[in-house]
């Protein structure tokens, strides 16, 4: 008779191997990492010679579910949306609200004209327009050589 020693501390017991990996790749699995990284919008900013550009992608919303916001120099782009469903009168085996929030922040530059911004949402697309103030904006002309 063989007898095999039991380690709880070991990862992968020699009775059961692979049986740990299991369990780490379904909990580990992209289902939950993905519900966790999903809540925030992807962005990108760029910039032209007369104005900051900020695209938030947010398909999904409508603009009344956005709250845009500046304080001090902190350009804030927030929502909060709930969806919940009244089914009276019906047994659950699972029910999930839906719940989603994200908040975003953004350090304007002190070029930034605070007092201009303009935003528009379409297609999915959360656009802000931030001019540049009329000291920062970028000045060209031809210098003649002597």
């Amino acid at each position: 008779m063989t007898l095999v020693k039991f380690n709880p501390e070991k990862k992968n017991s020699s009775l059961l191997p692979g049986f740990n990996d299991i369990f780490e790749s379904v909990l580990g699995d992209t289902f939950f990492s993905d519900r966790r990284l999903s809540s925030v919008p992807a962005v990108n900013i760029s910039e032209s010679g007369e104005e900051y550009h900020i695209e938030l992608a947010a398909p999904g919303l409508k603009k009344e579910d956005f709250r845009v916001s500046v304080e001090r120099d902190i350009l804030t782009i927030s929502t909060e949306q709930r969806t919940e469903s009244n089914n009276e009168g019906k047994t659950y085996n699972r029910r999930e609200y839906s719940y989603s929030a994200f908040t975003r922040s953004f350090t304007l530059p002190e070029s930034a004209d605070v007092d201009r911004i303009q935003a528009s949402y379409t297609d999915g697309i959360l656009k802000l327009n931030i001019p540049k103030k009329e000291e920062a904006k970028a000045v060209s002309r031809q210098i003649e050589i002597q």
